[in-house]
């Protein structure tokens, strides 16, 4: 769909992709990179506000260079890397959201790994923004990244216990004699 708006006596052309036309891009970025990777490459999933494309955990390295790279799509910009628990599938998900300032297009990869062992390929050397990103997701989740140049934790201190973003997490009720019981300011006790 297009439209044209005024704009201080001139007029600006709007240009919004319909479903449509979102779906055949995202289905040629993942053509893309099937042809290039194979079998790593996994379906397009779609979510309530966007559409992933799956990437096997030892193949976004080399998806991410491809995705940066190639003179259609740069993604030059991993605008955030978070990651979800997911105890029943035994998983945990990580999730890059990029963005390409040349083409202004976003795109969203997801990588499963094992919750057990959870090991995945840093994307530090494509966007060094990754550094920080996925030692946050370390410390919180316990995902260990592949190559990483500094993986240590970010927010907790080194010698904390657990991580606290996975859903069965306990938080201890001490650290070194620190209670970690807090007060609610709602009047509702803590761990209730």
């Amino acid at each position: 769909m297009a439209g044209a708006a005024e704009c201080g006596g001139g007029s600006v052309a709007l240009v919004e992709l319909s479903r449509v036309e979102r779906d055949m891009e995202i289905a040629a970025i993942r053509r893309l990179l099937h042809d290039k990777l194979g079998a790593a490459v996994g379906v397009v999933e779609e979510g309530p506000h966007y559409e992933s494309i799956r990437i096997d955990d030892d193949a976004v390295e080399r998806a991410a260079m491809l995705l940066r790279d190639t003179p259609e799509l740069r993604f030059d910009c991993l605008s955030n890397l978070s990651g979800c628990d997911y105890p029943g599938r035994g998983a945990i998900d990580i999730v890059y959201d990029l963005y390409s300032y040349e083409f202004d297009r976003s795109l969203v990869l997801r990588v499963s790994t094992r919750r057990g062992d959870p090991l995945v390929d840093s994307v530090e050397r494509v966007w060094p923004a990754a550094n920080w990103l996925e030692r946050e997701v370390f410390d919180l989740l316990g995902v260990r990244f592949r190559g990483h140049s500094d993986l240590r934790r970010i927010l907790l201190p080194e010698d904390w216990v657990g991580h606290p973003l996975r859903k069965d997490y306990v938080e201890p009720e001490q650290y070194h004699g620190i209670s970690t019981v807090r007060e609610s300011m709602l009047g509702i006790r803590s761990g209730s």
